[in-house]
Parts: structure tokens; C-alpha cells; sequence
């Protein structure tokens, strides 16, 4: 397995995780246009979780790929939402909140590579 693909698990099951953990955040940070937040929220967490542990198999990692990239595509709407002022920001300095706009295309490039 290659490093990467390791770091992208972990990361993807690390970040899954935090949705149970602290839940309340992820909450505050969604557009009002999404209903049931928190069962978004844990549902979110635990696709996040297994298109992780996906991408360590030979047979679902395409499929952890995809998964991934749909998953962050639908995280955009969230960190354009989080752009629109400090009750959406949780105190992230609006420069690192932009930031995360590239950042976030790469990420959806590095999962698109499996695919």
C-alpha cells in the first residue's frame, strides 16, 4: 500500500470520527438549507469512516475514490457557508477559511486519482 492511500484513510477515518466527537461543531457550521443536521452530521462521520477503511482494500478503493469526491464536493456548500461571517466561522480567521476553498479541489484531486 502506498503511503498516500495510508495518510488518506487515516485522515478520512480521523476526520469521520470527529463528527461523533464533537458533533455541536459540524452542526454549526452547516447552510440552514440542510434539514436534520445532526443526523446529517453522524451519517456524514460515518460514510467518512468507511470510504477510509475502503480505500485500504484493492477491491473498494475505486469506490472509496468516488465516494470521497462526491463527499467533498458536498462539503463545499459548507465551507462557502462558513465564509459568510463570524456566527458561521467558529473564530477561523477568514484568511484560512479561503484557504480551504484550493485546498479543498486538491483533496478532491488526490482521492480522484483512485478512482
Amino acid at each position: 500500500m502506498n503511503w498516500d492511500l495510508t495518510l488518506m484513510g487515516f485522515m478520512y477515518g480521523f476526520a469521520g470520527a470527529m463528527h461523533f466527537i464533537k458533533p455541536k461543531a459540524y452542526i454549526e457550521v452547516m447552510p440552514d438549507f440542510f434539514k436534520a443536521k445532526k443526523i446529517l452530521v453522524y451519517l456524514s462521520g460515518a460514510i467518512e469512516i468507511l470510504l477510509g477503511i475502503g480505500l485500504f482494500f484493492e477491491n473498494t478503493r475505486s469506490f472509496a475514490g468516488i465516494g470521497i469526491v462526491l463527499i467533498l464536493i458536498a462539503f463545499l456548500s459548507v465551507h462557502f457557508n462558513m465564509l459568510r461571517g463570524e456566527k458561521y466561522a467558529m473564530g477561523i480567521p477568514k484568511w484560512v477559511l479561503l484557504l480551504r476553498i484550493p485546498l479543498q479541489f486538491i483533496l478532491i484531486w488526490w482521492a480522484y486519482i483512485y478512482i
